[in-house]
C-alpha cells in the first residue's frame, strides 16, 4: 500500500502514526558517541555554525544577548549568604569576575544591607595562573572548628572535580602533595569530614571502584598529611549501586553524626551510622533522606508509607527525628502532609529544623523546635502565594536565610530567628521589568485519566482569549523535582515584555504535591507525566489562550526527554520545541555518562516489560521519516558528563538522515548546567528566545 503524504497527515491528526511502508533511517554511526573525538567535534562544529548563521542574523538576537547579558551581569542582585564560622561567605559573578569570586563580610554589615566585602578567593586569576577553566562547585566545611574547607573545582564545569582544602583564617589553599593539605584530584568524588584532620571519600579509587553508573562506591578514610595510596577502605557498597556518600551533620552542641549513604537505586539508599564500634545499620525505609541533626536527633524525610517502631503509621512524605543516641528507640513525628500539600526543602539552625512546604504548589515557611518528646511547629509569616526556599543555615546560629520569589514579584531574602520565629525582609531585588501589565493564574487541565493537573499562567491583563497569544510552556517532570512560581527577569524583558505567553505545568513525576505525584509516573507508567503535559497544552487551546501555531514548549535533562516525547507523539500540537541538554536514545541511556543510576526513574531494558515501554516511547526510536514536525532546537554541552552529548548527536543525525528540520547547537563548555559562566549564559538564553520568537511571534 502507498502511504501519501495526505494519508500521513491525516493519521497524525487522529493521533496515529501510518509508517509501516516508511523506510526508516540507518543507526547512529558509532563516532558519533566518542565525545571529544575528531570526527564527531567537526560534525558538531558543522551543525553549530548551520544553525548559529541563522540565528545570529535573525534581527532579534544581538538585542536579545545584550539584555541576557546586562541582566546576567547586573550588580542589583541579592548576594545569597552562606554562614560559615562567624563570617557570611558568597559566590559571586559580574562583568568582571566572569568565573567568579568567593567572598565574605562580617554578619552585623550583611545583615544590614551594606555587607563590607573581602574576597577570599578569585576563580578568575586562579585560572589565569593555572591556565584551567574552573567553574565553581561548591564548599563542604569542616562544621565543628570552621576553618578548613574543601573547595570543589571543576573543568569547563562537568560533574568531575578536583577538592582542594582551603584555610579560611589565611585566604590560601594549603599545599596538598608534600604539603599538609588535602588535594583530591579529578574525579566524580564525594567527600567530607569526620574531623578537623580526617575525610572519608567516596571516588574512583583504581579498577573496579565505581559503580555502572560512573561513581565511587568505596569509601576510604584520608588522614593530614597521607598521601591518597594510604587511605584506608572503611565502606564497600555494589557495583551496580548508584553511589555511596560519606555525610557529617553537626548539631548546635557540636554532636556529630557521620553517615555512609548506600544509594541503592536512585530513591532507595542504605543509612550507615559510623559509631566509635562501627557502623550501625539505621532502621529507617528505604526512600527516605537524613537532613540534619538538632538537639541529637536525625532529622529525616520519610517518602514512602512506613510503620515504625512506637510510632506506628508515618504517611508518606513526612518528617521524623531520630534519637543519635539511641537510633533503635522509637521516633518523633514532626510534619506529616495534607493531601495536597509537600515539604520541598529541609534545613537545620542551632535548636530547630527549618522547612519549606508547599501547599497546592505555594510556598511556606516553617520552624519546627524540639519540645519534650515532641517538636513544636509555627509558621513564618512570609508573603503569601510565593515560592518559599531555604538560602542557608548553619548549626552554631539560630537564624535562617530563606528567599522568596514570585513570577512578578522581584525576589527577596528574610533573615528568620529561629527560637523566636520573627522574620524581616533583609534584601529585595529591584524590579527588572515592569510587572504591572500582567497577572498570574493558576488553572487545572484534565488528564486522560481523570487526574487533575493545575498549571500557572503568566500573561498581560488585557490578553484576548483569540488563540492568538504566543505561548511558551515549560515542565519538568521527573525525580520528585517541584516546578514553583520563581522571579526570572530574562523572561520577563525576552518574552512578555515582547508579547508572550508563560505556562508552568506541575505534571506528575514531579514532587509538587509529595512523593506519590512522583511515584506514580516512574518506569512503565511515566506515560501519565507525559499525557499530563499534553493535556495543559490542550487545555491552553481549549481556553483560546493560544494555538497550535503559536504554542512552543521548552524543557531540560529529564525535561529534554519529555521535550522528546511530545515532540514524537503530538508534533501537531506545537509549533516550537525547544530540547535542551536532553536524554533521547532510552534504548541505550544506561550506557551513557551517568544513565546507569537512573534505572529507578525510567526502568531498564533488561527488564523485558520496561523494555517494550522505552521502545514504544523512546524519542529516538519513535522519530519517522515523513511526519510534519515542528522545526526544533536541539540544544547541548560537550561537557555534560551527567546525561552527556551523545543522545542530543544521535537524534539531531538522525532527522539530518531524514530530511526533517531541526537546529543544533552545542556548546562545548558548561555541564549539564550549560554555560559556564555569565556570557555563556546569556548566549544560550539570546539563542533560545530568539528562536522561540522566530516561531510563535513572526
Amino acid at each position: 500500500m502507498r502511504v501519501t503524504g495526505f494519508v500521513r497527515r491525516l493519521a497524525i491528526l487522529g493521533g496515529a502514526l501510518l509508517l509501516a511502508a516508511a523506510r526508516p533511517a540507518e543507526a547512529p554511526p558509532d563516532w558519533l558517541s566518542a565525545v571529544n573525538g575528531a570526527q564527531a567535534m567537526a560534525w558538531v562544529g558543522a551543525e553549530n555554525r548551520r544553525s548559529l548563521a541563522i540565528l545570529h542574523a535573525d534581527p532579534h538576537y544581538e538585542a536579545f544577548r545584550r539584555q541576557a547579558l546586562a541582566l546576567a551581569q547586573a550588580p542589583q542582585r541579592i548576594p545569597e549568604p552562606e554562614l560559615i564560622g562567624g563570617r557570611v561567605y558568597d559566590f559571586w559573578q559580574d562583568a568582571k569576575h566572569v568565573r567568579g569570586i568567593w567572598r565574605s563580610a562580617d554578619p552585623a554589615t550583611y545583615r544590614s544591607g551594606r555587607p563590607d566585602w573581602r574576597t577570599d578567593l578569585d576563580l578568575d586569576a586562579i585560572a589565569r595562573i593555572e591556565h584551567a577553566n574552573w567553574v565553581w562547585k561548591g564548599v563542604t566545611c569542616e562544621e565543628v572548628a570552621e576553618h578548613r574547607c574543601l573547595v570543589s573545582l571543576s573543568d569547563g564545569g562537568e560533574d568531575a572535580s578536583t577538592l582542594r582544602e582551603f584555610d579560611l583564617a589565611t585566604d590560601r589553599f594549603i599545599p596538598g602533595g608534600l604539603g599538609d593539605g588535602f588535594l583530591l584530584p579529578r574525579s566524580k568524588q564525594q567527600a567530607d569530614w569526620q574531623d578537623p584532620d580526617t575525610l572519608l571519600v567516596a571516588r574512583d579509587w583504581g579498577p573496579g571502584t565505581t559503580t555502572t553508573s560512573g561513581y565511587g562506591f568505596v569509601v576510604k578514610r584520608l588522614r593530614r598529611g597521607e598521601p591518597l595510596a594510604a587511605a584506608r577502605e572503611i565502606f564497600r557498597g555494589r557495583p551496580g549501586d548508584v553511589q555511596v556518600t560519606p555525610e557529617t551533620f553537626v548539631d548546635g552542641d557540636n554532636r556529630r553524626a557521620v553517615l555512609l549513604e548506600r544509594g541503592v537505586d536512585f530513591f532507595s539508599t542504605e543509612h550507615n551510622l559510623l559509631t566509635a564500634s562501627g557502623l550501625r545499620r539505621l532502621d529507617l525505609p528505604p526512600r527516605s533522606t537524613v537532613d540534619g541533626l538538632v538537639d541529637g536527633r536525625l532529622v529525616v524525610e520519610i517518602d514512602q508509607a512506613w510503620t515504625a517502631r512506637g510510632l506506628g503509621a508515618v504517611r508518606s512524605g513526612s518528617l521524623i527525628g531520630l534519637s543519635l543516641a539511641d537510633p533503635g528507640a522509637a521516633p518523633s513525628l514532626i510534619w506529616a502532609p495534607g493531601p495536597r500539600q509537600t515539604v520541598d526543602a529541609v534545613a537545620t539552625s542551632r535548636r530547630a529544623v527549618v522547612a519549606a512546604i508547599y501547599d497546592n504548589v505555594r510556598g511556606q515557611g516553617w520552624v519546627f523546635r524540639p519540645q519534650g518528646t515532641g517538636w513544636q511547629a509555627s509558621r513564618l509569616a512570609l508573603p503569601p502565594t510565593v515560592s518559599v526556599r531555604i538560602a542557608s543555615t548553619s548549626p552554631h546560629e539560630d537564624e535562617a536565610w530563606l528567599g522568596v520569589t514570585g513570577f512578578l514579584t522581584p525576589s527577596t531574602l528574610w533573615q528568620a530567628d529561629t527560637s523566636s520565629g520573627e522574620v524581616r525582609q533583609a534584601y529585595a531585588l529591584p524590579a527588572q521589568f515592569d510587572a504591572t501589565p500582567y497577572q498570574v493564574d493558576q488553572f487545572e487541565a484534565r488528564s486522560p485519566d481523570g487526574t487533575r493537573v493545575p498549571y500557572f499562567l503568566v500573561h498581560r491583563r488585557d490578553m484576548r482569549l483569540d488563540g492568538r497569544n504566543p505561548t511558551e510552556l515549560y515542565a519538568y517532570g521527573g525525580f520528585q523535582v517541584s516546578m514553583t512560581p520563581r522571579y526570572t527577569p530574562v523572561l520577563g524583558r525576552l518574552w512578555l515584555e515582547h508579547g508572550g505567553v508563560y505556562a508552568l505545568a506541575n505534571i506528575r513525576g514531579g514532587g509538587e504535591f509529595g512523593p506519590e505525584w512522583h511515584m506514580s509516573a516512574v518506569k512503565t507508567h511515566r506515560q501519565r507525566a507525559w499525557d499530563d503535559f499534553a493535556a495543559v497544552g490542550r487545555d491552553l487551546i481549549a481556553r483560546r489562550i493560544t494555538s497550535p501555531r503559536r504554542l512552543g514548549i521548552r524543557g531540560g535533562s529529564n525535561g529534554g526527554l519529555l521535550m522528546g516525547v511530545e515532540f514524537t507523539q503530538h508534533p501537531q500540537l506545537w509549533h516550537a520545541v525547544m530540547i535542551e541538554v536532553p536524554l533521547l536514545d532510552m534504548l541505550h541511556y544506561e550506557t551513557m555518562a551517568a544513565g546507569a543510576s537512573w534505572v529507578g526513574e525510567y526502568g531498564s531494558v533488561s527488564n523485558p516489560a520496561e523494555r517494550a515501554f522505552l521502545a514504544r516511547t523512546s524519542p529516538l526510536a519513535n522519530l519517522h521519516p515523513g511526519v510534519h514536525y515542528p522545526e526544533p532546537f536541539i540544544f547541548t554541552t560537550t561537557k555534560d558528563d551527567r546525561v552527556g552529548p551523545v543522545h542530543a548527536r544521535r537524534f539531531a543525525w538522525t532527522m539530518a538522515q531524514m530530511g526533517l528540520p531541526f537546529l543544533y547547537y552545542e556548546e562545548t563548555e558548561g555541564g549539564h548546567a550549560a554555560g559556564a559562566n555569565l556570557r555563556e549564559v546569556a548566549e544560550e538564553q539570546a539563542l533560545e528566545y530568539t528562536y522561540l520568537t522566530r516561531k510563535l511571534m513572526e
